[in-house]
């Protein structure tokens, strides 16, 4: 399914990247692939959110922001979904809440780039994030170091799974994280929109 709420099976381990796409662009798919490959995924949704709370302004219309990830992201393991705006959500946790209640038997990890890692303990319900659901950290030019000193990485060191092991990432008994150090592509949503691309 490609918009509205995806299908998720029991027993499945599905992973989900979220953010505005605002836009998307070949870096999204880049993570996407990788995230499927080393931390043995059996799909993969992109969570299109009406905004982001931690950005002073909104994003481009949700419809235009859909329909780009849609032509950008052509993986038969990857769902386009604006399944936040559906079911009235804002933040991830409440969206994990969410979707653990619709899902029952999925196992749900959470993608992120090594940016966010770096300030996740501004995310609401951060901790509970974290102790909750399994953690795959993708890794951006010069985003590692910021990352690996970050507040979240340091307090939870021990529930660090090495690159290694990051296959049974999904099937980790919470909490659970792994940070995969990985040439990526540096572009994003920001520096598009700053050069009027978007």
């Amino acid at each position: 399914m490609n918009g509205g709420c995806p299908v998720g099976k029991p027993g499945q381990v599905i992973g989900l990247l979220g953010g505005s796409f605002d836009p998307p662009h070949a870096g999204h798919v880049h993570i996407s692939k990788v995230a499927l490959k080393r931390f043995g995924l059996d799909r993969l949704w992109w969570l299109v959110s009406p905004g982001n709370p931690l950005k002073e302004s909104g994003p481009a219309r949700l419809a235009d922001r859909m329909q780009a990830a849609r032509a950008m992201m052509q993986h038969p393991r990857v769902t386009v979904t604006d399944i936040e705006a559906r079911i009235g959500t804002r933040y991830t946790a409440q969206t994990l809440v969410a979707l653990r209640r619709r899902y029952r038997g999925v196992r749900f990890v959470w993608i992120m780039g090594a940016d966010n890692l770096a300030q996740f303990h501004r995310w609401q319900d951060w901790r509970w994030i974290i102790e909750t659901v399994p953690i795959g950290v993708l890794a951006r030019p010069g985003d590692r170091i910021p990352a690996r000193m970050s507040k979240a990485a340091r307090l939870y060191a021990r529930a660090r799974l090495s690159g290694r092991a990051a296959h049974i990432l999904g099937q980790a008994d919470t909490p659970a994280w792994t940070f995969i150090n990985l040439p990526m592509s540096d572009q994003s949503s920001t520096a598009i929109r700053k050069r009027g691309e978007w």
